[in-house]
């Protein structure tokens, strides 16, 4: 079944802040992408800069946010670093 993005957005982000994630993986993916946009692709950065941009997105949980978007191939990290590696085709 095909997700619709906008509605999606519309029911998870209020003034551009998510007010929960969705438990449902296709929801949870178009957040997902949506969050991710907010990188740029193959920038390089340390987790607190990370977890900034996640705080401005999710505060109430932005840990669970980052290992969502590791988990789902949106971000990669290692040796401490972190970049974007996936996201929508025409954001890379």
């Amino acid at each position: 079944m095909a997700v619709d993005r906008e509605k999606v957005l519309g029911a998870f982000l209020r003034d551009g802040r998510l007010v929960a994630l969705p438990a449902r993986a296709g929801k949870r993916r178009v957040v997902l992408d949506h969050v991710v946009a907010a990188f740029e692709p193959g920038v390089r950065m340390r987790e607190p800069e990370v977890d900034a941009v996640l705080r401005d997105f999710y505060a109430y949980d932005w840990v669970s946010l980052r290992r969502y978007l590791i988990d789902e191939g949106l971000l990669t990290r290692r040796d401490g670093w972190y970049w974007r590696t996936g996201g929508p085709p025409g954001q890379l």
